[in-house]
């Protein structure tokens, strides 16, 4: 049944994951100019368009996947035609709050990037525009439910991204009340909520590879002692590089992190097929690929951007989240698997062996995809 479970994923490994979409606010400075805000959402447009949206964790999960990858095909010029005709309902749909009053925006236009290749997301920029009230004191930014999560992100004029303020939202969630006039930061118990809550996200739901990874981990042995020294291992080593390459001292391109950590996982449900127990270079090997998805959950908050009052407080609790959603992983596996025939004789014959399968034939999938169709 859990090897059923994670066959039924595959499909997955080959569709465009729906990110969240991310919000840029200036007003009264050079971006935004004189008397006007500007806000620069990059998002995925054609998901948007083809309505597929916080219900899906995939484009491929969504009935609309088939007019989802034909958007993908079309030219800037085609797609940026069809989103400017879909601009009322955006006009609707967004909401700008200024001190809790609601402002329309008056200006939309799209920025879209060439088709590229078309096995990864393409992010588009939609430049929403507007009268700026000069007495505004706060913004509170809402993004629909259906378009799913968002990020806002507002710095002081002239400073560099991640000096000011940011927060990641839930489909539909509405932003707490911004200072315009930068006086007032985030505190350190927001700080750390928000962080927190990203980096969970990026396991539980968005992180396909790294459940994978850990469920392998767990498939060794069901008993706590082998997995708690490949979990330290993982833990400690993904420590270093996700601290490394946010402080911008390693940056290694995804196209050699993301099919690494598609091979990490092939080799530990390999090993899984070939021995059951705990050999002594397993958590060596664990620590050393652990170092590889350091560095992918180090993307996510260079997309972010983190606020430099607080740097340490949000990496740290950043990282808690990643471990809280790994930890979450674990105890699915327990309660799927482990509870019930963790003590069975034929648990490695009947679960370890066929789930390592499923989840080696998975990832070399995702090591193909990754080195030969990107």
């Amino acid at each position: 049944m859990f090897a059923l479970l994670i066959a039924a994923w595959v499909p997955v490994a080959v569709a465009h994951e729906v990110l969240p979409a991310i919000a840029d606010f200036h007003a009264n400075d050079e971006v935004a100019g004189d008397g006007r805000y500007r806000l620069e959402i990059s998002l995925n447009a054609e998901a948007i368009l083809s309505g597929i949206g916080a219900e899906h964790e995939n484009t491929d999960d969504s009935p609309q996947a088939a007019t989802y990858n034909q958007l993908r095909d079309l030219a800037p010029e085609a797609l940026a035609e069809r989103f400017n005709a879909f601009v009322p309902q955006f006009r609707e749909a967004v909401g700008i709050y200024f001190d809790g009053a609601r402002s329309v925006p008056g200006d939309i236009a799209i920025e879209v990037p060439e088709v590229g290749d078309t096995a990864l997301v393409r992010n588009s920029v939609v430049v929403v525009s507007g009268d700026f009230p000069g007495d505004a004191a706060n913004l509170r930014w809402e993004w629909p439910q259906a378009y799913g999560a968002s990020v806002i992100r507002m710095n002081p004029p002239g400073a560099a991204r991640g000096e000011g303020y940011s927060a990641y939202l839930g489909p539909g969630e509405r932003s707490e009340e911004i200072s315009l006039a930068f006086t007032a930061r985030q505190n350190l118990g927001a700080v750390i909520a928000n962080y927190v809550k990203i980096g969970f996200a990026h396991i539980i739901p968005k992180g396909l590879d790294h459940i994978l990874f850990v469920a392998g981990l767990f498939l060794l042995s069901a008993h706590w002692k082998p997995l708690l020294w490949q979990v330290t291992a993982f833990t400690l080593a993904h420590t270093i590089t996700l601290a490394l390459a946010t402080l911008g001292y390693v940056n290694i391109s995804p196209a050699i992190v993301e099919p690494l950590i598609a091979a990490s996982i092939v080799y530990v449900a390999v090993e899984n097929i070939f021995t059951n127990h705990l050999n002594p270079w397993r958590p060596l090997v664990v620590f050393c690929f652990g170092l590889l998805h350091g560095l992918g959950f180090a993307g996510v908050l260079g997309e972010i951007g983190l606020s430099s009052t607080h740097f340490v407080a949000g990496l740290i609790a950043f990282n808690v989240g990643v471990e809280l959603g790994q930890l979450a992983v674990i105890a699915l596996c327990y309660l799927i698997v482990g509870i019930w025939f963790g003590e069975k004789r034929w648990y490695r014959h009947y679960i370890t062996v066929p789930a390592s399968v499923a989840i080696a034939v998975v990832a070399a999938w995702w090591f193909y995809e990754r080195i030969f169709l990107t």
